[in-house]
């Protein structure tokens, strides 16, 4: 046999064998990797188990859970009175509407004035943030009886309710600068202030993109910027 031969066969079966046993390495060094991972997994789930099982952690859990839920059905029940929205109401409905709730505000306001429906803008934004609150609106032309009996004489008139009593009210635009071009956050300022509204968390802020366009955004002057009365 040629030695030449004899020694590049020789060579290439070394060099094989370096191979093999490098993929029977590389083979192990896998299986390896895996069952760590696989250990890694085990000892994460036997965490969460005993987490799981940690009676505080339970009820605390049943707690929150309760929590919201009976805020949910406070939220329903208020709905169900006309709360969460911004409402136009009759003479004949307005006495059952200001008694039936813990807290009102009712705008009286003419259809024809322009600070009537700036004001509309504004209560309309936080009515759905402020469930907790009745928001309603009421002709003062088609209600004479209570514009006599409340005192109304300048529009817009917006009137607080606390069980049926009125405890204040915003003459024209006196209390949010006598402008115009007031933020529905000036607006909710002054209502938290009076107390007929409670001041939202940061968590609760947000949702309704209607209040933080108000709220950044002015509204455009009047020709006839002034009050308008009765």
């Amino acid at each position: 046999m040629d030695p030449d031969a004899v020694k590049s066969t020789l060579s290439n079966l070394a060099f094989g064998n370096v191979i093999a046993a490098a993929a029977r390495d590389y083979k192990k060094e896998i299986i390896a990797q895996e069952k760590l991972k696989s250990s890694s997994s085990f000892n994460e789930e036997v965490d969460l188990d005993e987490l799981m099982d940690d009676p505080e952690l339970e009820k605390l859990h049943a707690d929150r859970i309760a929590a919201l839920k009976k805020e949910a059905e406070k939220r329903e029940a208020l709905q169900r009175k006309g709360h969460g929205e911004y409402r136009e109401i009759s003479e004949g409905d307005f006495l059952g509407e200001v008694t039936g709730t813990e807290k009102a505000i009712c705008h009286f306001y003419h259809k024809e004035f322009y600070r009537c429906k700036i004001m509309d803008k504004h209560l309309k934004s936080l009515a759905p943030r402020h469930v907790d609150t009745k928001f309603i609106k009421l002709d003062a032309e088609n209600a004479p009886f209570f514009v006599a009996k409340l005192g109304v004489k300048t529009l817009p008139c917006v009137i607080l309710f606390s069980k049926g009593i009125a405890i204040d009210r915003l003459v024209g635009f006196q209390d949010v600068g006598g402008k115009d071009d007031f933020a529905t956050r000036t607006l909710e300022n002054i209502l938290i202030k009076k107390g007929i509204i409670s001041e939202k968390k940061d968590n609760e802020d947000d949702e309704d993109d209607d209040y933080h366009e108000n709220s950044q955004r002015t509204v455009r002057s009047s020709t006839n910027p002034d009050s308008d009365s009765d």
